[in-house]
């Protein structure tokens, strides 16, 4: 907690990020900060998600995915948010905290803007995921 915040040129990252530090690769003792989860054990997965909607032209609101584990664990990520079209596909990288060997179902949410008409409608037509094969932790 003493090292935020970060300078001016971003907190130099391990592993993948590194190489957009190069001077600091060869300081001795340089600090690296690492992305974790919330919880135990700690670990992310990288998954991309694309969502092409259904239902309605266009229409306000904000997009989820939740994502639940076989120990009932479950965890929520906005895809998108504002004007919500179907004739767009929606992509995103999200690190997801639920290893996907244990993920037991997705769920798709829609929430509608407060101002968006009663009687409207939104589904997704395609929801496809796709991870990594050892993840990204």
């Amino acid at each position: 907690g003493d090292c935020f915040p970060c300078p001016q040129e971003g907190c130099p990252m391990m592993g993948h990020y590194a190489d957009r530090f190069p001077a600091k690769l060869k300081r001795v003792n340089q600090k690296y900060f690492l992305n974790t989860a919330a919880d135990p054990p700690f670990a992310t997965w990288r998954q991309k998600v694309f969502i092409k909607l259904s239902s309605v032209k266009k229409m306000r609101g904000n997009i989820n995915l939740v994502f639940h584990d076989t120990e009932g664990n479950t965890k929520e990520y906005e895809i998108a948010s504002g004007v919500l079209s179907q004739d767009q596909v929606y992509t995103k990288y999200l690190d997801v905290e639920i290893n996907p060997k244990n993920t037991k179902k997705i769920e798709f949410l829609w929430n509608k803007a407060i101002f968006t008409l009663l009687w409207a409608r939104l589904g997704a037509e395609t929801v496809n995921i796709i991870h990594g094969e050892d993840g990204h932790r």
